[in-house]
């Protein structure tokens, strides 16, 4: 049971190793982009591709659904970024139980956007979890886990993908020990240590100046993709920022290479500037007064346009030192 990119290597890496695949279950198809056209979920392309059933029920709770799964008689449900919570009346049809990915180390970020909330946060590692579902939001036994850095480069899509490979792999394993009738041993979770990890919002978005640059920074890592980091210029042009690079204000200066000794005395003296102060640097970089350091803004996508380094932001809409970036509407 999956849809979304996350599990398309768990459900390779099992086609792989030959296990018998019975069903895969996936969200309906929607419509997406510009034209809305109806689009399969990523999950659904692979088991195509190798001439597996595909069950994609509105709600797995209706009572069809569950009739379906009965008839199916599954030894184990797999569960990787499926969507839709699952009730006990299907997880109790499995003898050997529901084994569920989840990309945090649980209990830590339970919920729908644990990588993405990781990064916001600033944290330094994170990891892979392999649970027994239960009716609860993540609150299952933990059979297994993996835990790995976070690189200071990495991203929601750069990180994601280094979790479900090594997710993958876990499952295999998992599947490989899975005692007759039974499911796998499994050890209670710290439930007074849980945090949360709700699903993003367009607000979630929205950047504050008046955080620090590495802050800001977090939300541009964390929210790639969707709902994407954005800030409003000018006549409430929005921008979505998509790359960015935090610069301490001690290296603000450096930041702008060939300025005059007095130039890079000025640079250094940024604490009165207002948060959301534009700065022009050599070269036609393009620097944010924050509340704590300056940020570079790589790569920028204004509103019905492409995506474009910012230099070439900063001579399309001619910016000048001392603009604003204003405060959400």
């Amino acid at each position: 049971m999956g849809t979304s990119e996350f599990a398309v290597p768990a459900l390779k890496t099992v086609i792989t190793h030959e296990f018998e695949l019975i069903g895969i279950v996936t969200q309906p198809d929607r419509r997406s982009g510009r034209g809305k056209r109806l689009t399969p979920p990523p999950i659904k392309i692979v088991a195509e591709q190798h001439n597996l059933p595909v069950y994609q029920p509105e709600k797995v709770r209706q009572r069809d659904f569950i009739r379906t799964l009965e008839r199916l008689a599954p030894d184990v449900i797999v569960v990787a970024a499926f969507g839709q919570l699952l009730p006990q009346s299907l997880l109790d049809i499995p003898p050997c139980g529901t084994i569920n990915l989840h990309p945090s180390l649980l209990p830590k970020y339970r919920g729908a956007a644990p990588v993405q909330w990781a990064l916001i946060n600033g944290e330094m590692e994170t990891g892979i979890t392999l649970m027994l579902l239960d009716a609860g939001e993540d609150t299952g036994d933990i059979i297994c886990a993996e835990r790995i850095p976070i690189q200071d480069e990495d991203t929601t899509v750069t990180l994601m993908e280094k979790l479900a490979g090594i997710g993958a792999n876990l499952l295999v394993k998992v599947l490989k020990e899975i005692p007759a009738a039974a499911p796998p041993p499994a050890t209670p979770q710290r439930h007074k240590e849980a945090t949360h990890a709700p699903r993003l919002t367009k607000q979630t978005g929205c950047i504050d100046w008046h955080c620090s640059a590495t802050t800001i920074h977090n939300l541009v890592r964390g929210t790639e993709g969707w709902p994407g980091a954005y800030a409003f210029f000018r006549e409430n042009l929005r921008l979505k920022i998509l790359r960015s690079l935090p610069c301490s204000l001690q290296l603000s200066a450096s930041c702008r290479a060939g300025d005059s000794p007095a130039r890079a005395l000025e640079l250094q003296d940024l604490s009165s500037v207002p948060p959301g102060t534009i700065e022009i640097a050599d070269r036609q970089q393009l620097l944010v007064a924050t509340g704590e350091g300056m940020l570079q803004l790589l790569q920028v996508q204004p509103a019905t346009k492409k995506a474009m380094d910012a230099r070439d932001f900063v001579n399309g809409y001619q910016l000048k030192t001392g603009e604003r970036f204003l405060p959400p509407p």
